[in-house]
């Protein structure tokens, strides 16, 4: 049999506004109906479902997770950088005790947060590069979200991303100090890793290096395929250059480019040195193991979701943008010239 509030209310000897505050937790109950309503709950196994909870509190307890990414051959729960992220997020959610939602939505259309509308989710976390649109378009809705690795043109937006520029600046300093003046380098998009190539680039200048745009060849995609593929596609022009050093500004780029030299007949880190950029769990048992910047996932995920509920719940945020300190890991795939 399926009881409702009205049946608690009934039992415990109390009102059914009473009930509901209970099992809201809002609004004041005192500890002896407390405990009527719980007990007269126990008795009859009742078990508020999601409907009745968001009715009487205008929460679901659900929070839908976005990833603005795509690669047809990619899983995202699989991915080594976004898969990780979203470990987090539903770990710390559990602990928070809201329900995820994920979607992913190649095309960065409306249509994954029409669907987070459409399920009445409590908030939002964005992940990865999305247009300005989206973040104008769910405002309509004045649900609260958080950015994730993305940037957003509005001061009133958490955003939670990585210092990309200080991070490129590293590496450049890095190779430098080993002696590498000639650096090639494979760029993922551009609207993902401008930052990390641009710091790399300013601070190789500044230090004295040489950096042209012919020492630089953007990828279409982040994928460890299209770091073998595109310096396949640029072999020419990269012994051309006679570089010393290669920099991807993605790990998956930068083992992807060291496959290729490798079956190439090249030494690394003897006859080339090779860094990437975020510290993936397969940068470590990459052989050689790959020198990088090391990018915390976990705690970003964990960071988003604590972030998100405070501004679910109306707590004063401090909005706009939390960058976290990039950390050079050293490894086998770098030594001097």
């Amino acid at each position: 049999m399926s009881y409702t509030i009205k049946d608690i209310a009934l039992r415990a000897g109390v009102s059914k506004s009473t009930v509901s505050r209970v099992i809201s937790g809002k609004g004041f109950a005192s500890q002896q109906a407390r405990e009527k309503v719980f007990k007269a709950m126990k008795e009859l196994q009742y078990k508020p479902n999601a409907l009745a909870r968001a009715m009487v509190s205008q929460r679901t307890n659900n929070i839908g997770v976005v990833v603005y990414y795509y690669h047809p051959h990619a899983s995202i729960a699989s991915h080594p950088f976004y898969g990780k992220i979203i470990d987090a997020i539903l770990h710390k959610a559990k602990n928070l005790n809201y329900s995820v939602l994920v979607a992913t939505d190649e095309e960065k259309s409306l249509k994954s947060v029409d669907y987070m509308v459409e399920k009445r989710v409590d908030g939002l976390i964005l992940i990865s590069g999305f247009r300005q649109e989206i973040a104008d378009y769910i405002d309509q809705f004045h649900i609260p979200y958080v950015a994730v690795n993305a940037s957003v043109e509005k001061e009133n937006v958490v955003q939670l991303v990585h210092h990309d520029f200080k991070g490129g600046a590293y590496i450049a300093e890095h190779l430098y100090q080993l002696g590498h003046r000639r650096v090639f380098v494979i760029g993922g998009p551009q609207e993902n890793h401008r930052l990390r190539l641009e710091g790399f680039r300013r601070r190789m200048r500044e230090l004295g290096g040489e950096m042209t745009e012919e020492d630089v060849h953007v990828s279409s995609s982040f994928a460890f395929a299209d770091g073998y593929k595109g310096l396949s596609a640029v072999w020419d022009r990269f012994r051309s250059r006679k570089p010393t050093a290669l920099f991807a500004t993605n790990d998956m780029l930068a083992m992807g480019a060291m496959k290729f030299l490798l079956e190439k007949g090249i030494s690394i880190p003897d006859d080339i040195a090779v860094a990437g950029f975020g510290d993936i769990d397969y940068s470590s048992i990459f052989h050689p193991s790959l020198t990088t910047v090391h990018i915390n996932q976990t705690k970003m995920g964990e960071d988003a979701v604590s972030w998100l509920d405070r501004l679910i719940k109306n707590e004063d945020v401090q909005k706009g943008k939390i960058e976290y300190e990039p950390t050079l890991v050293v490894r086998e795939s770098t030594a001097g010239c």
